[in-house]
């Protein structure tokens, strides 16, 4: 008999009792995930409003985030060799509302895998073969994932080579094909054979070290075309008690992520439709910094260029910062100020926005990092007129703010990992 997905769902909650939570070891069983959730109103009446310019840009999200969300799964070691190799199975659930209420959120499958760890024809390194998040760092005050490696596949991880630790996996994108609805002829497909080649932990300088990660993609079916990105990554540990990344990635066609199954993420296949005319280029700074117990910050400077044929150059540019100061080990006050501009490939007026929150918040520790947080905050949105159509098709509650360019918000919200 099959088993649906929603009877699996409260099944890993009792494992994760059962285990101990995260604190249990790995051959008992972990439970770890990531949960959101909040309410809120604006000016506009109505749901809570959320300022974004949409299309190719990522919105600041302290108090402007409209949506609820929850993944969370269990990891348990399910067999180990004689010789010390260990066989681990993870599997986790994620259910996604464009609101805040749960309602009716449909819980999919986000990780299935098995991983062999320790293998000595691998100097110790990993394999693994299942459906996985795989490689993706983000810029948590954008939650861009400016790099995402997610699929279902297999492959070799964290090979020590040289002074690094070297991977490769092979994924399977976009599955499916077009059918004819009356011969059930096969018409078309978005399938797509992507390799990816990291290397990791490279020291180039004091605290310094760089990453690399670089994609090939195959595509599958007729007049479809094949893409590749190259991305480049400078982190300098221990500035001002934070971390410092720097950077750079290049995208073609597919490999630019432009028309993916997800936010249109470098890394993972975009539409194989896209042709080698079709680039992007982005250059980012992301600094997180703790320079005393009680004071953090976090900033963000991107520039990201999509040019095609068709559709000719649009760049999204963006600064940001979040300061946070822990009055006391459970009580902070956080600001977020952040401002993004896209020129538009017609020619036309550019599209500005910028966001500001004042936040207060009940918080486990002083850090930064520090989760879960309780917080309530007033949001502060403001664009140009020529960004009137993009702030409206991009708000979850629709096209309230009519031909205003300003607008504010207010509500609640949970965040934490666990």
């Amino acid at each position: 008999m099959k088993r649906s997905t929603l009877s699996v769902f409260p099944t890993l909650f009792a494992m994760a009792i059962s285990s101990g939570f995260a604190h249990a070891s790995e051959a008992e069983g972990e439970f770890h995930g990531y949960l959101r959730a909040g309410a809120g109103s604006s000016s506009a009446k109505g749901p809570q409003s959320c300022y974004d310019l949409g299309g190719n840009t990522m919105k600041y999200r302290l108090g402007n985030e409209c949506d609820s969300y929850f993944e969370g799964g269990y990891t348990k070691e399910l067999a180990k060799s004689e010789n010390g190799v260990s066989f681990v199975g993870t599997l986790w659930l994620d259910a996604y509302k464009n609101g805040s209420d749960f309602g009716n959120a449909k819980p999919e499958i986000a990780k299935a895998y098995v991983e062999a760890k320790g293998l000595d024809f691998l100097n110790g390194g990993v394999a693994w073969i299942g459906k996985r998040y795989y490689f993706r760092p983000d810029i948590h005050m954008l939650d861009l994932q400016y790099i995402n490696l997610n699929g279902t596949g297999g492959g070799f991880d964290k090979i020590p080579a040289g002074a690094g630790k070297a991977s490769y996996a092979i994924f399977k994108d976009n599955d499916s094909t077009v059918f004819d609805a009356t011969t059930g002829q096969v018409l078309s497909t978005n399938a797509a054979i992507r390799q990816n080649f990291t290397y990791e932990g490279l020291p180039v300088n004091t605290n310094g070290t760089v990453d690399a990660a670089l994609s090939i993609i195959s595509a599958q079916g007729e007049n479809k075309h094949n893409g590749w990105q190259f991305s480049i990554f400078h982190k300098q540990d221990k500035v001002l008690g934070g971390t410092n990344t720097l950077g750079l990635q290049y995208g073609v066609g597919p490999g630019t992520g432009v028309g993916g199954p997800c936010c249109d993420r470098i890394g993972s296949s975009g539409s194989t439709a896209l042709g080698s005319d079709v680039t992007r280029l982005r250059i980012f700074d992301d600094l997180v910094i703790q320079p005393t117990k009680q004071f953090s910050m976090e900033f963000v400077a991107l520039m990201q260029r999509d040019k095609s044929d068709a559709q000719g150059s649009s760049t999204w540019s963006t600064l940001g910062v979040r300061p946070v100061y822990a009055f006391t080990q459970n009580f902070k006050l956080q600001a977020e100020l952040g401002t993004s501009r896209v020129t538009q490939a017609n020619g036309g007026d550019d599209l500005r926005l910028t966001k500001f929150t004042i936040a207060p918040t009940i918080a486990m520790g002083e850090s930064y990092w520090s989760r879960p947080e309780l917080r309530a905050f007033v949001t502060y949105g403001k664009w140009n007129k020529a960004a009137i159509a993009a702030v409206n098709a991009s708000n979850n509650s629709g096209p309230v703010y009519g031909n205003n360019t300003s607008g504010t918000s207010v509500g609640i919200q949970l965040e934490t990992w666990f």
